[in-house]
């Protein structure tokens, strides 16, 4: 069920979805958290996909904020004064009877375009997507308030290109979990430098989330016995891949030796992981997209199914973590300079 919304109110929207609650004979308190999602129209859609498959084991409530830059719409009227927004903002945050959504021209005249989807168009919850014009585009927060699930923990997600400062971005700030994705922004190196600059325990980079089965199945290695000391490390893949580069610094900071890298052509991932020990070499190779190679001194080589993770896979995960990942703070502001230097 799609509803379309043009010229409506926060509180229009808020009421329509209590209406639809009612209609089904269920509840909003269902859902565990609110998902915003901060993206541009070319990328809702593939957004919204991924949100989708990650709320059927987390159902919640979906608001997906996407500007709309062309001040022109249906009714033809212009952009508001900004300063006339600005000053309605700052009212409906003193006071919440006043309604952002209500123009500071034409009380007629919201700025505001949404859409609401429910059942199978929402997974495992609903949808909401506010489209702001004019002023509206500079205050999402004001917004998504009104919509948020009653105590219910917010998770902001950037599918592709994030702000300098999550922490300080006005959606990114009511945020219990801060999740990035620098690998699919238009910068993933310049992107990353900017998010550890600013990097608050709340933030999260789905770079490293990526990661997670080979670090486990690495961790799981060393392990066994014996346990001898680590001399050399070598990590192989994909070249300018940045969770390559977050294993390898993840590597150099808890076994303390130098990590080699070997970019192989046409690569799309990492392809293997080599630790050196007196006894021989410990490997974990992926020759193929879902299979794996553990290689172990002394020992018949196993294979074991270790597909591709996609993004569904990576922020269902961060959706049921959501607490701050000390590793990864770990990771972002020590391991990263040691292998930079």
């Amino acid at each position: 069920m799609i509803i379309d919304m043009p010229n409506t109110r926060t509180r229009e929207i808020a009421h329509k979805i209590e209406q639809l609650h009612e209609e089904r004979g269920e509840s909003a308190t269902g859902r565990v958290l609110t998902l915003l999602i901060a993206t541009e129209d070319a990328d809702l859609e593939h957004a919204l996909e991924i949100a989708n498959s990650a709320s059927r084991e987390h159902p919640c409530r979906v608001i997906a904020v996407v500007p709309d830059t062309n001040p022109a719409d249906q009714s033809g009227e212009g952009e508001p004064n900004a300063a006339e927004v600005a000053a309605e903002v700052s009212a409906s945050r003193d006071n919440p009877a006043v309604d952002l959504t209500d123009g500071p021209n034409d009380p007629n005249d919201s700025n505001l375009n949404a859409q609401v989807r429910f059942g199978a168009d929402a997974g495992a919850g609903e949808i909401i997507i506010l489209r702001p014009r004019g002023g509206l585009i500079n205050h999402p927060d004001t917004l998504v308030i009104p919509l948020l699930v009653p105590d219910a923990p917010v998770v902001a997600w950037w599918p592709t290109t994030p702000p300098s400062n999550p922490a300080k971005d006005l959606m990114g700030a009511m945020a219990r979990s801060r999740i990035t994705d620098a690998l699919h922004s238009n910068n993933p190196e310049a992107t990353i430098e900017r998010l550890r600059r600013n990097w608050t325990p709340e933030d999260i980079d789905l770079s490293w989330t990526r990661l997670t089965v080979w670090r486990a199945m690495l961790a799981s290695m060393l392990d066994q016995p014996p346990h001898l000391p680590i001399t050399a490390a070598k990590v192989t893949g994909k070249a300018d891949f940045l969770p390559m580069e977050m294993l390898c610094a993840w590597l150099r900071l808890k076994l303390g030796v130098p990590v080699e890298t070997e970019f192989v052509p046409d690569a799309q991932a990492v392809t293997g992981v080599y630790l050196t020990r007196e006894d021989g070499v410990i490997s974990l190779e992926r020759p193929y997209e879902d299979q794996a190679l553990i290689s172990l001194p002394g020992q018949t080589p196993q294979e074991v199914s270790v597909p591709m993770r996609t993004i569904e896979d990576c922020l269902t995960e961060e959706l049921r973590r959501i607490d701050p990942d000390e590793i990864y703070a770990e990771v972002i502001n020590e391991g990263w300079d040691l292998i930079r230097h």
